[in-house]
């Protein structure tokens, strides 16, 4: 598989112990800055279709704001049903101030 690096947003745009949607190569990504460093899923929850955006981001888990499903940021594993499938993640690079994701 070869590297398709997209700039996603700038670093500072997202909040330590937040997360933000962004748009990167016209995929919906959500990024998640969690001690000083950024993660990124799809934004879609795999099972209500939410943004998950617009979860509650607890440490490395969000949350979706429809059904209360968890997934784990880093690895995209869902954590709590009824989320059963994983949302997919995506490598995170910085360079420059900006934040790069491999669309791959």
């Amino acid at each position: 598989m070869t590297s398709n690096w997209i700039d996603a947003a700038a670093h500072s745009d997202v909040p330590d112990d937040d997360v933000i949607a962004a748009d990167a190569g016209g995929v919906e990504l959500a990024l998640y800055g969690v001690d000083g460093t950024v993660y990124a899923t799809a934004n879609l929850c795999t099972h209500g279709h939410a943004r998950l955006c617009d979860g509650f981001l607890d440490g490395h888990e969000i949350e979706c704001p429809l059904h209360q499903g968890k997934f784990d940021i880093r690895n995209g594993h869902a954590t709590c049903a009824p989320a059963t499938d994983a949302v997919r993640v995506y490598p995170v690079k910085i360079e420059n101030g900006r934040v790069f994701v491999d669309l791959g």
